[in-house]
């Protein structure tokens, strides 16, 4: 591959990627249950960086998962009204 196609790859795969960054989960396999179930997202933390999440069984409450995001507005704007 030439410099110039190699830098349209590298492109395309970060448009790629982000088109998935805000994915949500809808189901995940829940080892208690032993089967896919759906799940709700819990926020554990707000931190400088952004949140985090953990994913949890709806059925039984199973912990099965967990995300962070990077969006970080919101904590400063907590922040600011302190």
């Amino acid at each position: 591959m030439t410099k110039r196609a190699d830098e349209r790859h590298i492109d395309n795969m970060v448009r790629r990627r982000s088109h998935f960054e805000d994915l949500e989960v809808s189901e995940l396999f829940c080892p208690s249950c032993r089967a896919a179930r759906p799940v709700r997202k819990h926020l554990l933390l707000v931190l400088p960086t952004g949140h985090k999440y953990e994913y949890r069984c709806a059925a039984c409450g199973t912990p099965v998962g967990g995300k962070d995001d990077n969006d970080a507005r919101e904590y400063r704007e907590i922040l600011l009204r302190t």
